[in-house]
C-alpha cells in the first residue's frame, strides 16, 4: 500500500489500540507514517505562521509557496534516509528572574518531521503516561493541572508540600538513558535513528555550531514528548510505585512537564520522599534545585498547627504562574487561593512598559487594539476565582503606564486622567473570572483512582 493512500485517522488509531492492548509492545514500523505526504502537509499546518526562522532562513509562508513540491520531496528524502537534521540557531529568552532561557530555533522543515513524529508517538505514549502528568499533552492543560492541585489539596489529606524544582532539567537530560527509555516501545530504528539526530544535531551561535553530550534543546516540537518520556521513566512510574509501597498516608502528585508538587499527609512520608528523590534524580543525570527545593506545611489544618507552635502563617508556594496559599471563606472554611505570582506580574508589566514605548507614535486605535488583545489574553490565564484582586492591578498598572505613553506624544498636549479614563473604558476590557472552580465532587474518590494520581 502507497504511503498517501493510508487513512491516518485510521491508522493512529490502531496504533493506541495496539498500545493500550499491550504496555510491553515495542513498534518496529512507524516511520512510514512519519513519511505519508497526509502526515507532513498536517504538520505543517499545525506550525507557527509567524515563528522565527531556522538557520536556513526558511519561512512558513515562504514554504507554502511551492507547498507540494516541498512536501513531496521531503517525503522522497525521508523515504530514501537523505533527510539530514539541521543545527538550530540559539536564542534566549529573559526570565522573570532576570535570567535568561536558551531557545533552540529549528529549521522548517526540521520542525514538519518532528511534528509528525511527535503525533504518532503520541498515539504509543498517551496509553502510558499516568494520570498525573499535564504537561504537554493533547487534551490536557497547565489550568487542568491547576484544578488538579486544587482538588487534590481541598479533598485529600495534605498537610505537607513538597515544592520542587529540577536545576536545568532540558539541558541535562542523558542521551543515553533518553534512547533507553525510547527503546523500551520503538524498535523501528528509522525514528530511533532520527530522533539520535535531532539530539545530535547542534546549536549555531556566533557563527559556530557546538554540540552538546546531553539535554534537548528547547524550542523543538519533539523536545517537549521526549521530556515528558524522560521523566516519565525517571520519575512518574518511580514516584506511582513509592507512594503504593513506602508512604503511610495520602500522596498526591500533580506533574507539567518538569514542574512538580508532591502533597503527603505525613511529614515523615515527605521527608523520607525527598531523601529518595534526590537518590533517585541523582542516577539519571538530574538534580533538585537547592534553593528552589522546599518542604513546607501547608494545607486545612496548616494554620492551627503553626499557630499552636508560636509560628507564623503557613508559608505559600507557586506553580504554573499562581501562588498557590491557605486561606479561608467567609464561613471560615479552608480553601487554597490562587494569586498571580507577583514577580511574574511585574516582569509582564516591564516588558509591555519597552513595548508602549516602542510604538508611541502609532495611532490610539492600533495600540489600544493590541492592549485589548493582552488583557484578554491575561484573563483568559490568570481569571481564576480569588484573583480578581491581582487582575484589577494589571489593568490598574497598564492603563497608567498607556497614559503615560500618551504623554509622551506631545509637549504641548496634556491628557488629563478624567479623558484617559474615558479612553480606558472605551478600549480596554475590565477584568474578568474566566474559570470557575473545580468540581470538587470529581477529586473524592476511592484511592489510586483521583485525577491526580
Amino acid at each position: 500500500m502507497k504511503a498517501d493512500s493510508v487513512n491516518l485517522p485510521n491508522a493512529m488509531e490502531r496504533i493506541r489500540q495496539a498500545a493500550s492492548r499491550d504496555k510491553q509492545l515495542r513498534f518496529t514500523t512507524l516511520w512510514h507514517h512519519v513519511y505519508n505526504t497526509e502526515q507532513l502537509r498536517k504538520a505543517y499546518f499545525s506550525l507557527k505562521r509567524n515563528a522565527a526562522p531556522g538557520v536556513d532562513g526558511e519561512t512558513w509562508r515562504h514554504y507554502s509557496e511551492n507547498l507540494e513540491a516541498n512536501l513531496q520531496d521531503l517525503s522522497s528524502k525521508l523515504q530514501r534516509g537523505a533527510y539530514r537534521a539541521r543545527p538550530v540557531r540559539g536564542a534566549y529568552i529573559p526570565k522573570a528572574d532576570g535570567r535568561q532561557r536558551p531557545l533552540g530555533i529549528t529549521v522548517l522543515e526540521d520542525k514538519i518531521v518532528q511534528r509528525a513524529t511527535v503525533e504518532v508517538m503520541e498515539a504509543i505514549y498517551e496509553q502510558d503516561f499516568v494520570g498525573f502528568s499535564y504537561g504537554f499533552r493533547p487534551g490536557r492543560s497547565a489550568h487542568d493541572a491547576l484544578n488538579a492541585l486544587y482538588g487534590a489539596i481541598m479533598t485529600r489529606k495534605v498537610s505537607w508540600v513538597l515544592d520542587a524544582d529540577i536545576r536545568g532539567y532540558f539541558d541535562a537530560i542523558d542521551h543515553g538513558w533518553l534512547m533507553k527509555f525510547i527503546e523500551h516501545r520503538i524498535a523501528d530504528k528509522r525514528v530511533v535513528r532520527h530522533i539520535k539526530k535531532w539530539l545530535n544535531a547542534g546549536v549555531l551561535e556566533q557563527g559556530a555550531v557546538t554540540h552538546k553530550e546531553g539535554g534537548v534543546p528547547q524550542g523543538g516540537s519533539v523536545s517537549p514528548l521526549l521530556a515528558n518520556v524522560y521523566l516519565h521513566y525517571v520519575f512518574d512510574l518511580w514516584a506511582d510505585q513509592w507512594r503504593s509501597q513506602h508512604a503511610e498516608g495520602d500522596v498526591i502528585i500533580v506533574r507539567f512537564c518538569d514542574d512538580f508538587v508532591v502533597g503527603f499527609q505525613y511529614r515523615r512520608d515527605a521527608e523520607r520522599f525527598l531523601a529518595d528523590l534526590r537518590q533517585r534524580f541523582l542516577k539519571f543525570n538530574l538534580q533538585l534545585h537547592k534553593d528552589k527545593t522546599r518542604l513546607i506545611e501547608f494545607g486545612r489544618f496548616a494554620a492551627a498547627n503553626r499557630k499552636r507552635h508560636g509560628k507564623g502563617k503557613p508559608q505559600t508556594f507557586d506553580f504554573l504562574g499562581f501562588t498557590h496559599i491557605c486561606g479561608k471563606t467567609e464561613n471560615g472554611k479552608f480553601m487554597v487561593l490562587r494569586h498571580t505570582i507577583g514577580k511574574r506580574m511585574r516582569a509582564k508589566l516591564k516588558e509591555l512598559k519597552i513595548e508602549l514605548k516602542r510604538r508611541l507614535h502609532n495611532p490610539v486605535p492600533v495600540v489600544a487594539e493590541w492592549l485589548r488583545v493582552v488583557l484578554l489574553g491575561h484573563y483568559r490565564y490568570y481569571g481564576v476565582p480569588g484573583n480578581s484582586r491581582k487582575l484589577h492591578s494589571f489593568y490598574f498598572q497598564l492603563g497608567r503606564m498607556w497614559h503615560k505613553a500618551l504623554l509622551r506624544r506631545s509637549q504641548r498636549h496634556r491628557l488629563n486622567w478624567k479623558r484617559m479614563s474615558r479612553l480606558i473604558n472605551r478600549w480596554l476590557p475590565r477584568p474578568r473570572i474566566c474559570h470557575s472552580y473545580p468540581d470538587l465532587s470529581l477529586y473524592v474518590t476511592t484511592r489510586g483512582r483521583s485525577p491526580v494520581r
